[in-house]
């Protein structure tokens, strides 16, 4: 089937022009102006932006965390995620405590086989190193997950010391894949904790006050050096405080191969947050935790400037009224995460481009091409050109909507954006050339998402990290 999608404004990273975008079956076909297809279903992009479809790189769906499991699971999650004009994710899977990584990407597989409804891949999350760790981890980058990642933080849980993060990165680097880091100071949170609740202090503001800006700093850097030692290419994840992005800008303007992502909750939500009447706090309950207002200009600044590389979510939602209550007489106790897959394209389009910190192309390039790019996904995904999937958003840049729990699809009780009106808005989103969003409604059907077998890191195109953000020249025509 062909479908032709005429008059819009086509947007990529690096272009802007009007014109006509032609899909044969799964794949674009052509670009240009006035193109003709009298057997293809014609979509009318007028006074639209048509955009690559958004690549949400760090979700967590259907995952186990102190005794609840996040409330997405693969149908739901990537419901609401094409709902927000995303048509791609990779999901973190999780190895067992002393299980195998094999048995983890199987698992992840299982959870997302039948139910996925747009393309998919994985991370694995490592909870420990050993040889034979690492002879799986060649074995999981031929079948495609080229990611894994660790920790500095949850001792006890998923900590690992500088010795086994060294390693990790050594054999990464060897067979082509990309350590990301969830980057604090475990030990020094785990102390501060202890002396927080043996004060009584266990509202959820102690959250915040016990995972205090300076301990992702300084596990930033840490882990930025241990990766410099073992030559290899680092990429650290949900980056919150701007202390931490001090690291990063000065690693990189060393030529460190270091990248990061930031997070909405972190450019529109703040530690006052945590003071909302009752337990009401608890909702934004995540690690890291959410920063001063008064900071988060230095992350726009970040991601404008490409000393931040892409915008992620984090989406691990939490129902409050349930899940969240498991902490209401101990901080420590609340599920960290947050509900942010359905909202992050309208919101970063509302505080990115119509507040004017940087232009559609940058947007593009931070929410759908340099994660693609980084994750071994591009030129299949993250663009619009002859040969890649057909995953576009008709994008309307003068909607307004309202955020709000009881109309997101998200399967959570909340929105932490509750109230919030964003200007743009997905209308139309296709997936592999599919129309599964059209005009409100899913048009889609679960198990249609397929698993992407990412490539390795430097094949194909020169390294990510090395390249300069698109926003300084965008070309139009």
């Amino acid at each position: 089937m062909k479908t032709l999608i005429k008059n819009g404004t086509i947007v990529t990273a690096a272009d802007t022009f009007r014109g006509d975008v032609l899909i044969d079956g799964e794949t674009v076909a052509a670009l240009g102006a006035g193109l003709q297809a009298p057997d293809a279903r014609v979509l009318d992009a007028r006074e639209r932006m048509v955009i690559p479809g958004g690549i949400d790189v760090h979700t967590h769906l259907d995952m186990p965390f102190g005794g609840a499991f996040s409330t997405d699971d693969f149908q739901t999650g990537t419901i609401a995620a094409a709902f927000g004009g995303t048509t791609c994710i990779v999901d973190f899977a999780i190895q067992e405590a002393g299980g195998t990584l094999r048995r983890a990407f199987d698992t992840w597989q299982r959870k997302a086989a039948g139910k996925a409804v747009v393309d998919y891949g994985f991370h694995m999350i490592l909870r420990a190193y050993s040889d034979a760790i690492g002879a799986e981890m060649a074995e999981l980058v031929a079948q495609g997950v080229t990611s894994f990642k660790l920790f500095t933080a949850y001792p006890g849980v998923f900590y690992l010391d500088d010795g086994s993060i060294f390693r990790a990165l050594g054999r990464a680097r060897d067979i082509g894949a990309l350590i990301c880091v969830h980057a604090e100071n475990g030990l020094v949170i785990a102390a501060l904790v202890q002396e927080a609740l043996a004060r009584g202090d266990v509202a959820p503001r102690f959250h915040a006050l016990t995972r205090p800006p300076l301990a992702e700093a300084e596990a930033t850097r840490r882990v930025i050096r241990l990766a410099q030692l073992a030559g290899a290419p680092l990429y650290v994840v949900h980056l919150s405080a701007a202390e931490a992005l001090d690291e990063v800008r000065a690693a990189r303007a060393e030529g460190a191969q270091v990248m990061a992502e930031t997070c909405p909750q972190y450019l529109f939500l703040s530690h006052e947050n945590y003071e909302e009447p009752g337990f009401a706090g608890a909702k934004y309950v995540m690690s890291p935790p959410l920063r001063s207002a008064a900071r988060q200009e230095e992350l726009w600044r970040g991601l404008r400037n490409g000393e931040l590389q892409a915008i992620a979510t984090d989406h691990c939602p939490f129902n409050f009224a349930s899940d969240k209550q498991l902490g209401r007489e101990d901080f420590s106790k609340i599920p960290n995460g947050a509900p942010g897959i359905e909202t992050r394209m309208s919101l970063t389009y509302d505080g990115g481009v119509a507040a004017g910190r940087f232009s559609v192309n940058r947007w593009v390039e931070l929410t759908a091409t340099a994660p693609a790019r980084i994750f071994g996904l591009f030129p299949r995904k993250g663009t619009i050109a002859p040969g890649s999937d057909a995953d576009i958003v008709i994008f309307n840049p003068g909607a307004r909507t309202t955020i709000s729990a009881r109309t997101h699809h998200m399967n959570v009780d909340y929105n932490p954006y509750e109230g919030r009106t964003v200007t743009g808005v997905p209308e139309t989103v296709l997936s592999r050339g599919e129309v599964i969003i059209e005009n409100g409604r899913f048009l889609g059907k679960p198990g249609r998402g397929r698993y992407l077998k990412r490539a390795p890191q430097g094949a194909g195109e020169a390294n990510p990290w090395k390249t300069v953000p698109q926003d300084a020249s965008p070309r139009t025509r």
